[in-house]
């Protein structure tokens, strides 16, 4: 399987690691530590060292309670980096945004995905997306990221995440977005309480149904700590068991904080998954 933009196709036979940058002051983990341009381009340095093959790059947190940042507020954090990033950087760069404005900036600057929380829903956001040429993740969120945590509700979390996938797919489609560009992120803790997670996650099979690549992230999140009584900084092992299982379910790209954990964890599972029979 293979994600393609307009200049440069990925291979998913294997799966691969997207290493999370942010460059905002209020991300729920890392917050503040990446925001000059120098840091952020030694961090996805490590981090391609380390195994990623994706950078995330995102200048507005999307925490649960997060408040929305100005649309010049996240192109002065974003653009300088990817500018950077692609002088300096050989790998797939991808933009953490839902914006239109900033999506066809930042694939100008050197962008090769589009990850969207909102799955194209914002205004203008649709077309600028087919117009890039980049590829693009849709992910699943109920509500809005300053409310989504107050009363998530589903009748089958599983079925209405499928729905509204399908739903964003074929909009793509009926603009001129190849399916080769698109892959699909059920979107874990964004509008979703404890068991609509880990029922997701043990359901995750099911989107492979729709035959695009799926794009996990659980990195540090609430889902673990809930489960676990854990802080933020003690989630790794959590974690890091989340997105195993995930690519046991058909996961394609695991998106985490802690790229060199993850790899020689992914390591571990593909040398003994090497020997099933």
């Amino acid at each position: 399987m293979l994600l393609s933009s307009t200049s440069k196709s990925l291979d998913l036979s294997r799966p691969q690691i997207m290493g999370i940058l942010n460059l905002t002051p209020d991300s729920f983990s890392d917050g503040g530590r990446f925001i000059e341009p120098q840091a952020a381009l030694k961090h996805a340095k490590q981090m391609l060292m380390d195994g990623a093959t994706l950078i995330d790059v995102g200048g507005e947190s999307t925490r649960p309670g997060a408040d929305a940042v100005v649309e010049q507020a996240e192109l002065d954090r974003v653009i300088p980096v990817i500018e950077l990033l692609r002088q300096e950087l050989d790998c797939w760069i991808s933009i953490d945004t839902s914006k239109a404005v900033v999506m066809k900036e930042a694939v100008s600057a050197g962008a090769d995905l589009i990850n969207d929380i909102r799955a194209l829903r914002e205004p203008n956001a649709l077309q600028v997306a087919a117009d890039s040429g980049a590829a693009i993740c849709l992910m699943h969120m109920q509500g809005l990221p300053r409310t989504m945590q107050q009363a998530p509700g589903y009748q089958d979390v599983t079925a209405e995440v499928v729905d509204f996938l399908q739903a964003r797919v074929q909009a793509c489609i009926e603009v001129g977005i190849s399916r080769e560009r698109l892959c699909l992120d059920p979107g874990y803790g964004f509008g979703k309480g404890l068991d609509h997670n880990y029922e997701l996650l043990g359901k995750l099979g099911q989107l492979r149904l729709m035959s695009l690549p799926l794009l996990v992230g659980m990195s540090r999140k609430s889902m673990l700590g809930q489960l676990l009584n854990r802080e933020v900084d003690q989630r790794l092992a959590g974690g890091l068991a989340a997105h195993l299982f995930a690519i046991n379910q058909g996961a394609h790209i695991l998106r985490v904080h802690d790229v060199k954990e993850m790899t020689d964890a992914l390591r571990v599972w593909q040398y003994a998954a090497h020997y099933l029979t």
